[in-house]
Formats: structure tokens, sequence, C-alpha cells
């Protein structure tokens, strides 16, 4: 009997798992490129090419910043009078201002970089995440 009991139970922790997963695949954002893409309004006819996929609010750069971050840490962050620019494992968003609030761009990191290097210089690091090598000589090796 008290196998039994014990089976009942592992049975509706299984259950309760797979209502948790389900939910998360279908309702979950894995991702600042699903944040971004499940709360922002598409502008596709902003987009930069095949690169960067353009999104719009009408909240200012610091607003939209402040929601993205809160919910996705960047590992790099660069901010001035031209956007924030913040830069993910493998993703960046960049968030500019426009008249009508703001212009929000989804792009590779490897596209990215290169496009803004001359706003963000070395402000975004290298290597992915926030681990960057350094310390001196012969230090990460």
């Amino acid at each position: 009997m008290t196998y039994r009991r014990w089976f009942v139970v592992g049975a509706v922790f299984a259950v309760v798992g797979v209502l948790v997963a389900a939910f998360a695949i279908f309702y979950g954002n894995f991702s600042p490129r699903g944040y971004v893409e499940d709360r922002y309004s598409r502008a596709a006819s902003q987009d930069i090419g095949r690169d960067a996929l353009a999104y719009s609010s009408t909240k200012r750069p610091s607003e939209v910043a402040d929601e993205v971050t809160d919910a996705w840490k960047p590992a790099d962050q660069y901010v001035d009078s031209s956007g924030v620019y913040l830069r993910y494992d493998d993703d960046s968003v960049v968030i500019l201002p426009v008249a009508a609030g703001s212009l929000i761009l989804l792009e590779r990191v490897s596209t990215a970089y290169p496009r803004y290097h001359s706003t963000v210089g070395n402000s975004w690091g290298w290597g992915r995440g926030s681990t960057v090598r350094g310390g001196g000589p012969g230090s990460g090796k």
C-alpha cells in the first residue's frame, strides 16, 4: 500500500510538471528577442535589411530599456543621447528615440557590433555573456 501511495504522488507531480512546462512553452519568453517580439508593435518598414528587425513603442527609450532590462539583464549596456544599446549573449536590442516614442531594433550581436561600434566602442566588451578576459599577462590562459 505504501508503494501505491508513492506512485500516485509521483504521478501527480509528473502531471503538474508537464502542465507547467506546457504553459511555459506556449506563454513564456525565453530570450530578450522573444520578450520584445511579444510586447512591442512590429515596424517592418523600419527593418535594416535582413539583419535588424524593427519594433516600435510609444514609450521613451529609457522606459522601454527599463522594461527589457527588468525582464532580461544584459551582458553589457551603453546609453547616450542617441539611444540605449543592450548586448546579450547572441542578440542586441537597440532602442532609438523617434518622434512618436521609440524604435527598437533586434539584431544578432555579430552584425550589430560592427554597425554600432562607433557608438558603443569597447563598452559592449568581448565574449559571450558578461565574461571578459583580462587582468594582465598570462591571466585567463
